[in-house]
């Protein structure tokens, strides 16, 4: 894996509230559009007068899933101004695509033509210095996810070309030093290993730990950090209960239709507890999985193809078993940890590693903020991150049609399921028999990614979108 550096990326990077279907085919191409926007206004004003036309050619598995995720939609967002976290619920279905439609672009001092038919999906062209499938190339370019802009004068000639990678969760990547690593925390590490032994040497749990980086991190306070993190609660509780009132077929032509409100007014009728139980987490799951499917607001845990893994334990956490909402935060922190630790060590993208990197950290994280809201030792709530991984090891992504659809949403269903059934063995089994770290299982999640078949991992091609 080579040399790692200190984690020093905000725990509201990970959490980022947005438009789905997806945080690497929407979200982050969206924030690319952004970022590019940014680049050509600070161009000299007599460069952006000469300003006339864009274009965008989307490489890999943007290319590939790309017309499914609203990758096209997302970028002429983007570079129309609008951002994930503040744009309207309904913007990308209301823009004009249609091919010859000139959608203006403001610059500054000019202003440039974004026509549709310029979005490329380039999906015969090689990823830009991908050498081959899997090989660390140590950013860009070369990541499955790559998207290459260009500013043109009306003779065709180049005013400004960037090229970005969105390798998930709404990350977005210049080949530079992340602008989202702030500063130094008091609490270095960057492994569970070495966060464990962090919180042993200071005597602090996990939670005050991620707390007091995030402090000197930001330079957010202890009250506007608890603010933010319940805003990120309540916008998960929100999607779920949205999906819980919704119904109707899910946008594209698969033609599949919303579950949730169905299977949770059915768990009602249950006679046993556990049946019961078991079908109001699966129908939350389902509830905000559909809503990001439907490209409404969610938020990324770690992924906005895996949102509804998190907000599904979350929301029994909370109604069912009425735990405090200071309880709560402290679970959400933890959760952070195990999400912030799996994009560091392996990776969080379906492109990269397949749904293990999704569904699978997705449901370590609902493990470890179960356990950590519970008041369980920090071992136990890394036994219960590794559990949950662990068993979602291998699991590739192969979208039908590209759709985050099926089997995206059921799987988040399932995610949330072995989330909670690794919180109660965490809870039942001692801590000293647990053999395996989440160290030791998130570095075999990235060697398996790294052996798949570029088929299993966001290509549409392989899996049960090959029998589609």
């Amino acid at each position: 894996m080579g040399a790692m550096r200190t984690i020093r990326t905000s725990i509201f990077e990970l959490f980022k509230v947005g438009p789905g279907p997806s945080s690497s085919h929407t979200m982050g191409p969206m924030r690319a559009a952004g970022m590019f926007l940014a680049a050509c206004r600070r161009l000299p004003p007599e460069t952006q007068a000469r300003a006339a036309r864009l274009a965008v050619r989307l490489y890999g598995s943007l290319a590939a899933t790309g017309r499914g995720h609203a990758t096209d939609r997302a970028v002429a967002a983007g570079l129309l101004g609008h951002e994930p976290a503040t744009c309207p619920p309904d913007l990308l279905s209301r823009l004009d695509m249609t091919p010859g439609v000139l959608h203006a672009v403001e610059l500054g001092e000019g202003r440039a033509a974004l026509d549709p038919a310029d979005i490329v999906f380039d999906e015969l062209a090689p990823v830009p210095g991908m050498l081959q499938v899997g090989q660390d190339t140590g950013g860009l370019p070369g990541h499955p996810n790559t998207l290459e802009f260009v500013l043109r004068d009306a003779n065709g000639a180049e005013l400004l070309l960037r090229r970005y990678a969105s390798p998930g969760g709404g990350f977005v990547d210049d080949g530079s030093e992340s602008a989202q690593e702030l500063g130094e925390v008091p609490y270095p590490y960057d492994s569970m290993a070495e966060l464990r032994a962090a919180c042993d040497l200071a005597g602090l749990p996990l939670h005050e730990v991620l707390l007091r980086n995030e402090e000197a991190l930001t330079g957010a306070t202890r009250a506007e950090i608890d603010k933010k993190l319940t805003r990120i609660m309540e916008v998960m509780l929100d999607c779920v209960q949205r999906g819980l009132q919704a119904e109707g077929p899910l946008p594209g032509p698969i033609g599949l239709w919303r579950k949730a409100r169905g299977i949770m007014a059915r768990s009602r009728k249950r006679r046993h507890q556990a049946e019961k139980f078991l079908l109001t987490l699966s129908a939350c799951a389902l509830a905000a999985a559909e809503e990001n499917a439907a490209g409404h607001v969610v938020v990324t845990a770690p992924t906005a193809g895996a949102a509804g893994v998190l907000p599904a334990v979350l929301y029994v956490c909370k109604e069912i078993k009425g735990l405090p909402r200071a309880a709560l935060r402290q679970g959400m922190l933890a959760a952070a940890a195990v999400g912030l630790l799996a994009r560091h060590e392996a990776s969080i993208s379906g492109a990269e590693v397949g749904c293990q990197g999704e569904v699978g950290v997705a449901s370590a994280m609902a493990a470890a903020m179960a356990a950590q809201a519970h008041g369980l030792p920090l071992q136990a709530v890394e036994n219960a991150a590794e559990s949950a991984l662990e068993h979602h090891l291998g699991l590739v992504c192969d979208p039908i049609g590209g759709f985050v659809q099926i089997p995206c949403i059921e799987r988040n269903s399932m995610g949330a399921v072995k989330a909670y059934n690794a919180f109660l063995l965490a809870t039942a089994v001692p801590t000293g028999h647990h053999v395996v770290g989440l160290d030791r299982a998130l570095l075999a999640m990235l060697h398996i990614g790294r052996d798949m078949s570029p088929d299993y991992r966001e290509t549409a091609r392989g899996g049960l979108a090959r029998q589609a």
